[in-house]
């Protein structure tokens, strides 16, 4: 377990009869950038409030950073940057006003050296120039950046950004995206909560998938592009005799199908090389028309995990 920056086992939720978060066994590796997949409602946002003590877990058990949650807060909570649903602000204070008071609550810092933290931390999310605005001002962009660097105030060895990039533009999404990885780069664990397949894609190393409060995967982001798999294509008017050639061979659901140019047969690859199967269906007297191998997209795989579509734009 010491190789994981956050550990949960059995991490329960209730509210009333209704199981939101249903004994999940959660492992993010250190340094990691782990993206915490799934869509709208799913229990992310309630998993990472449990994580943070901001909730109570009615089952399981948590360990942030080696320590146990919610018994050592206190100790691990100064390592830990956080932005959970939504940033909050006092309106009427600028950027560079709010991260101050930020900074103030935290006891273990030094206010001697507080106006140093703040310009860096708002360098970093790119508002410097917006550093003496009111943060009313602030669009939502401004004020999820504003959040981030909230986060930002001091050397944090795990992150925690649920939907860092709800309300960017297309270049604050991408600078955002620099961010999370620079900030992995540097050494801390970013646990990042998203509905978007294209945002976990670009930055994370590693994947869980929530589905109606159960985890029903997770692993490195290369083991389900590999099981993602492939699929063959055989155009072809000889479709029973295929689809018994394909099946002789192992590869998985051959099932006739109706393509642009006429009647084809589809089948999970599996572990055939695609020109043995050319071979045998020619030596079968397939007649082939077309031949082609595809991947399965990782949008497909986490839909069949699911059951439910995800927003797959970035």
């Amino acid at each position: 377990m010491s190789d994981l920056a956050v550990a949960t086992s059995g991490l329960t939720k209730r509210f009333g009869s209704q199981t939101v978060v249903d004994a999940i066994d959660l492992a993010v590796p250190a340094g990691s950038v782990y993206g915490f997949l799934g869509p709208n409602g799913s229990g992310k946002t309630t998993t990472l409030r449990m994580l943070l003590g901001l909730a109570s877990a009615d089952g399981g058990e948590v360990r942030v950073l080696g320590h146990e949650v919610p018994r050592s807060l206190a100790r691990v909570l100064p390592d830990v940057g956080a932005l959970v649903e939504g940033p909050a602000f006092y309106p009427y204070l600028s950027g560079a006003d709010n991260l101050a008071r930020f900074d103030a609550a935290d006891r273990t810092t030094d206010a001697r050296s507080r106006a140093v933290r703040v310009a860096a931390a708002l360098d970093r999310v790119g508002l410097t120039a917006a550093a003496g605005k009111r943060a009313k001002a602030y669009s939502l962009g401004m004020k999820q950046r504003l959040g981030i660097a909230g986060a930002l105030l001091r050397p944090r060895s795990l992150l925690v950004l649920d939907e860092p990039t709800n309300g960017l533009d297309p270049q604050g999404t991408r600078e955002v995206r620099a961010l999370v990885r620079s900030l992995a780069d540097d050494g801390s664990t970013v646990l990042v909560s998203s509905h978007l397949l294209a945002e976990v894609e670009q930055i994370c190393s590693h994947v869980g998938v929530m589905s109606r409060g159960s985890l029903v995967a997770q692993g490195t982001l290369a083991e389900f592009r590999a099981e993602s798999g492939q699929h063959v294509q055989v155009d072809t008017p000889d479709v029973a005799d295929a689809v018994a050639v394909l099946t002789d061979l192992g590869l998985t659901d051959a099932v006739p199908t109706v393509e642009g140019d006429g009647p084809a047969v589809r089948a999970g690859l599996g572990e055939q090389m695609p020109e043995h199967v050319v071979a045998a269906l020619v030596s079968r007297g397939v007649r082939i028309r077309g031949f082609a191998v595809s991947h399965v997209s990782l949008e497909d795989r986490f839909v069949s995990l699911t059951g439910e579509g995800f927003d797959v734009a970035g």
